[in-house]
């Protein structure tokens, strides 16, 4: 029976993007302004996810402590919060709608390993949330899903698969409970 080897861990082709210098400076400013309690300043924070590349729409609010991996592979459309503790762990492209809710301690993944692999390679997808989706509080979207318009993912769950329009899914893996209706 194999086991695993993580010396022979080959993430190739993974590259974060931005260069050396860049990638330290984000880490820096993410550190003093995102990942903390004690700058709650949406516009400033908005302004320098723009300097460092990423797409942001009109009226973001970014609450305190919420940590956003590599500004440059995030695009984030109008009216969307992301509330406290939220982690967008975005090693490739994550792609949030307009009028979008990230609860309270959700985690967006982009990456994960292979588990059948003796090396554990990593293996990546990039996330997709469409316009008008809540994602609950704790709850996790792995990487390659996509969210579809105005569908929820319930609290303390976890998206293994797409979920489909106007949907609400529960559960760990989230399943599909009913339909949602906005009156």
């Amino acid at each position: 029976m194999q086991k695993t080897n993580l010396l022979s861990y080959n993430n190739f082709p993974y590259h974060p993007g931005g260069n050396v210098v860049k990638r330290v400076l984000w880490h820096y400013v993410s550190g003093l302004v995102f990942k903390t309690s004690l700058f709650p300043f949406y516009g400033i924070k908005n302004f320098l996810l723009r300097l460092f590349g990423a797409k942001i729409g009109k009226e973001v609010e970014i609450k305190p402590c919420v940590n956003i991996k590599y500004p440059w592979l995030l695009t984030i459309g109008d009216e969307v919060w992301i509330g406290e503790n939220a982690w967008i762990d975005n090693i490739v492209m994550v792609t949030i709608g307009s009028n979008v809710c990230l609860s309270q301690g959700a985690i967006i993944l982009t990456g994960s390993h292979n588990y059948k692999k003796t090396s554990f390679n990593l293996i990546t997808g990039s996330v997709i949330i469409e316009d008008g989706v809540w994602i609950g509080a704790l709850s996790v979207v792995n990487q390659g899903i996509r969210i579809a318009s105005h569908s929820v993912l319930t609290s303390g769950s976890v998206a293994t698969k797409n979920l489909e329009p106007y949907s609400v899914y529960q559960g760990n893996p989230a399943v599909k409970i009913r339909d949602r209706v906005i009156s």
